[in-house]
């Protein structure tokens, strides 16, 4: 028995080890088929790198914001690393049941700490294996987070994990009870109940259940590593080698999401240049080898925890999109088609755009790739199931980019960066997107906003406010000079166009003028940021737009550098507009201090510029813009603001801050209908009305444009005439920040 134990556990080892290399290694090959990044931009401040990848391991910053979850998670995490050496421990046991570790076999701190470790995790894979079963998706469906993960390779996970620390458990028993412990001991403070089980058991027998139990743990393991050699694309196991040097090579090196801005466009490693591009750039992923090598490193880590798809505002509103099972297509498709691509098959590009170029490999080449890796380089990446597509354009263009998914994965997956590099290719080269955007993309164009109405009407809120107030905005070179000037008001269209965002815009320059603040704005000079075009994928419009903007705003401050006058800034009241210039904008050249609306408008209230005295009765309930909350992390500003009105009482909806649910606008979605499932910001207003509140507010153009159509429409579809939880009371209003505290600082308060 002892002689079969040895054979088989070496034989196991042995397998284990050579295939989990080679594992290793053919992971490598297949992160490396994707496109370089920029030099640097991966590996820029290693000590920075390294604190983050700590930081997030041990201290689980990511994990335990899900608590329970986290805690269990980090309990087994810290011993699959802290146990290796009861591996070790158990391969002496099968040559003497009562061997163990030299120096520390028997150091009471070290037997503490692993009946601790084999305790806590064991206990936490169980209440993971709880937890999945009560989240099931036989009992919860779509709303499960683990609807659509591989659950058979789960549940092998799982098996494994409680096997290993049941195995571990029972060896602490059975090592007291061959001591003859006769009390309870420390070194065994979780064990001693086996302790006692196996007390007066002979002492051959012990030594059998050693072997025994020791064999089962060591084939466990290595049947583990077996397995997941054999499977690479298994991203339930193999996130705990690859999370890692994921996280290490995060876009941001002091370990920010990678949110706000988005990246530029690059092929081959380098930017793409708009004014002249190389022949052979690439523009936008059309084939999975067109990601960069950490696009693949990102597909492949994905553990399929279903925490971007809960938080998704597509998929809980019955999109096809989750953010999940978009990763773990493209992972899927990857790994199939990577025998093809490392034999050195590939398609050149198509001329026109259109189509599939030329192989570039010879048969010679392709000769011993399989069939079914043949197969699937043939498929499209975006394609209908009919085309047998790997993403679905419903998929591609259900994203809002609000960043949730982003915001909530444990392991740094960039989704939206590779969503909009896919959208940038059936935009720029296959002039395939929603029809709808297209008038959008034209009045950009000509325009220069998304209405298409004339330049000149970026003024007419001015006029309305001089009208209504009489206060006058100056234009700046116009009616100021830059050196007269505090704060350069960038309007924005919605701002500017949109009559529902055109109170924002005169409620915040009436404030401005209340405390005194020296502000301008550009008028007709003012153009869209162009980030609507950027996130739909058309970069070259983003670039003209942005270029053209840049050379506005600094030649609009060309005074900021010197030494008379006070420091100018750039303040935006809608948060797409504040993304794209304090984020975006330095990657065309443009640096310029950006703030937002809410930022200033707190920072006057603090120096006692902006005194709320009138009282604005009613329960209130915020919506975190993301744009503003999760791009940028402005999340106090708006609720010190409220905090400050009097009357007002505060209730926050489900989902707010970082797990913020979005109106449905970003994204460019703005511009496109919404024909799957509910309308999102329907399924935001129903949030709110759940709260009964006779305030909603908002700090973004976009998001009071959403939540005031579906207000509106459901005091359409009740007459107006209901109350109570759940309905929109006649008297509900929708209303930016701004809005209130003008009503609380004017004399004749009212909320319009």
């Amino acid at each position: 028995m002892q002689l079969a134990a040895i054979t088989v556990s070496l034989v196991l080892a042995v397998v284990g080890v050579a295939l989990f290399g080679r594992a290793f290694a053919q992971v490598y090959r297949v992160v490396r088929l994707g496109q370089d990044v920029p030099a640097g931009t991966r590996t820029d401040n290693r000590v920075a790198r390294t604190v983050t990848v700590l930081r997030e391991f041990l201290g689980h910053t990511r994990m335990n914001r899900w608590k329970v979850v986290g805690a269990a998670h980090w309990f087994i995490a810290i011993a699959f690393l802290s146990l290796v050496l009861t591996l070790a421990n158990a391969f002496g046991q099968l040559f003497s049941a009562d061997w163990t570790l030299p120096i520390i076999g028997h150091w009471v701190p070290y037997e503490m700490f692993v009946e601790f470790l084999v305790t806590t995790m064991t206990l936490g894979i169980l209440v993971l294996i709880a937890i999945r079963q009560l989240s099931h998706p036989r009992r919860a469906g779509r709303k499960s987070r683990f609807a659509g993960s591989n659950l058979g390779q789960a549940y092998f996970v799982e098996a494994v994990i409680l096997i290993i620390g049941i195995c571990d458990m029972t060896l602490g028993g059975l090592e007291g009870a061959l001591v003859r412990i006769g009390h309870y001991d420390a070194a065994h403070f979780a064990s001693y109940p086996l302790v006692l089980a196996f007390r007066g058991t002979s002492t051959g027998t012990l030594q059998n259940l050693v072997l025994l139990t020791s064999t089962i743990k060591i084939a466990t393991s290595f049947i583990w590593m077996i397995t997941v050699s054999l499977k690479t694309d298994m991203g339930v196991a193999w996130h705990r080698f690859l999370g890692f040097p994921n996280i290490w090579f995060k876009r941001e090196a002091d370990g920010g999401v990678a949110l706000g801005a988005l990246q530029p466009m690059h092929s081959g490693g380098r930017p793409i240049d708009f004014e002249d591009p190389a022949e052979d750039a690439v523009f936008g992923v059309s084939q999975v080898e067109h990601f960069s090598w950490k696009g693949i490193l990102d597909f492949s880590t994905c553990t399929e925890c279903g925490r971007c798809q809960s938080q998704c505002p597509a998929w809980n509103t019955g999109k096809p999109l989750s953010p999940k099972l978009l990763i773990m297509s493209l992972r899927e498709h990857t790994y199939a088609k990577a025998p093809y691509l490392l034999a050195g098959g590939g398609k050149t590009a198509p001329e026109g755009g259109q189509g599939s170029g030329s192989e570039k490999a010879t048969a010679e080449q392709l000769k011993d790739v399989p069939a079914a890796a043949l197969a699937e380089a043939e498929r499209p990446l975006i394609g209908t199931a009919e085309e047998n597509g790997v993403i679905d354009p419903d998929v591609l263009w259900s994203c809002t980019t609000c960043g949730a998914c982003v915001e909530q994965c444990p392991v740094d997956i960039e989704h939206i960066d590779h969503i909009v590099d896919m959208r940038r290719y059936q935009v720029m080269i296959e002039s395939s997107f929603p029809t709808e955007a297209g008038t959008m993309l034209k009045n950009l164009e000509n325009k220069g906003n998304p209405w298409g109405m004339a330049t000149k009407a970026r003024l007419d809120w001015v006029k309305e406010l001089k009208k209504e107030t009489g206060i006058e905005v100056p234009v700046i070179g116009q009616d100021i000079e830059p050196a007269e000037v505090e704060y350069l008001y960038w309007v924005g269209c919605a701002g500017a166009l949109e009559d529902r965002a055109k109170k924002t815009t005169k409620a915040f320059a009436e404030l401005l003028h209340t405390a005194g603040v020296r502000f301008a704005i550009l008028g007709k000079e003012e153009s869209c940021t162009g980030d609507s075009a950027r996130r739909l994928g058309n970069e070259f419009l983003f670039q003209m737009l942005g270029a053209q903007n840049v050379e506005t705003l600094n030649a609009a401050l060309e005074t900021e550098s010197t030494a008379k006058g006070p420091k100018k800034r750039i303040v935006a009241t809608c948060p797409h507009c504040f993304n794209t210039i304090a984020n975006e904008y330095p990657q065309l050249g443009g640096h310029f201090e950006v703030i937002h609306h809410t930022q200033l408008l707190q920072h006057l209230i603090d120096e006692g510029k902006l005194v709320p005295v009138n009282p604005v009765e009613g329960l209130i309930t915020y919506h975190d813009p993301c744009y503003l909350g999760r791009h940028n992390k402005v999340y106090s500003p708006p609720r010190e603001i409220m905090d400050k009105v009097p009357g007002l009482r505060q209730q926050e909806m489900h989902r707010h801050k970082e797990r913020g649910f979005c109106c449905g606008a970003g994204g460019a979605r703005m511009w496109m209908e919404e024909r799957i499932g509910k309308r999102i910001n329907t399924e935001r207003v129903d949030e709110a009305l759940s709260l009964n509140p006779d305030i909603v507010s908002t700090a973004c153009p976009f998001c009071l444009v959403m939540l005031s159509d579906s207000v509106n429409g459901k005091k359409a579809s009740n007459g107006g005439s209901a109350a109570g939880s759940g309905a929109a009371k006649k008297h509900l209003k929708v209303v930016d920040v701004a809005q209130l505290l003008l009503d609380a600082v004017k004399a004749d308060p009212r909320v319009s």
